[in-house]
């Protein structure tokens, strides 16, 4: 007989990837092979080894609820789990090929763009801030990471020591990691004098041997870890709504926002592509182009 899930321990094969991938790539990679897995005991197939047949039809099914870059995520786990348990990569069939192109051509919609988070937002968003210890810390968050272009994983991973002052009263950051630097190689960035003042602010309220730069707070009291990148986009989110803009806006903000936002805007500053992409650290024209097509200037250089 075939052996079952029961008998392939898959979560633990998936324990060498610790360390190897970053911890939102292995929460997607648990999550994706779970519902692959209740799936197949749902509809009683065997799971392990697959069969070119059960991917595809798995594929097909989660197509009808979800985007095809979320089915092509579950496939690349399909993958990953056969491949860290010795068994033969089903997902290299053909048919499964063909069941994922179908998956596309019946969905094919494009991939929803976050709502930029331009300065003329900012200035919002800074403004409805709090004059509390909350309100310093997401004044500063939010200033710097239009600044700095970041991603909310980008931000939140930011160290005290990734910061140096500029004898004019700026910053350089050293953005360490992102999702296309796993390495850890990093970039630097600059900041306005305004982001400069307001984490000098920050920091002079946050006890100084707390090692994350941007922290939790709990009854006044900094806590000595790092944000969660859901907690940044909650703070955009709560800043857009209590900005007074219309639901169906605010609800448009995310995590992404701030480097969707500084992107059109450097765009909007008559800045070419290449520049943009090497202040954020793009390596992809094409996801760079998504985030501007939206910017009233179209001139590209």
């Amino acid at each position: 007989m075939v052996a079952s899930i029961s008998t392939l321990d898959w979560p633990s094969a998936f324990e060498r990837l610790e360390g190897a991938y970053a911890p939102s790539t292995m929460r997607s990679y648990y999550a994706d092979v779970e519902a692959y897995e209740a799936w197949c005991i749902q509809t009683g197939h065997v799971a392990f080894p697959a069969h070119p047949a059960t991917v595809s039809a798995f594929i097909e099914e989660q197509g009808k609820s979800l985007a095809p870059s979320t089915v092509q995520r579950r496939l690349y786990g399909i993958r990953k789990a056969h491949r860290l348990l010795g068994l033969d990569d089903p997902t290299r069939h053909e048919d499964v090929n063909l069941a994922m192109r179908r998956v596309r051509r019946t969905k094919t919609s494009r991939p929803r763009q976050a709502k930029g988070m331009t300065r003329s937002y900012l200035e919002k968003f800074l403004s409805v801030q709090p004059d509390t210890p909350w309100g310093k810390r997401n004044r500063a968050m939010l200033s710097l990471g239009y600044d700095v272009l970041a991603r909310r994983s980008e931000l939140v991973a930011l160290r005290t020591d990734d910061l140096i002052w500029q004898s004019d009263g700026t910053l350089s950051v050293l953005v360490r990691r992102s999702k296309t630097d796993q390495f850890g190689k990093g970039r630097v960035a600059f900041t306005s004098l305004r982001s400069a003042k307001l984490v000098d602010a920050w920091l002079a309220w946050r006890p100084q041997e707390i090692g994350p730069l941007f922290c939790p707070i709990y009854q006044n009291v900094a806590i000595d870890r790092g944000l969660s990148d859901t907690t940044v986009k909650d703070i955009i989110k709560h800043s857009a709504r209590a900005a007074g803009l219309e639901p169906s806006i605010a609800a448009a903000f995310s995590g992404h926002s701030m480097r969707v936002g500084a992107a059109q805007d450097l765009l909007e500053a008559g800045h070419s592509t290449s520049a943009i992409m090497r202040a954020g650290g793009w390596k992809s024209v094409e996801v760079l182009s998504r985030y501007l097509e939206i910017s009233s200037h179209n001139v590209w250089t």
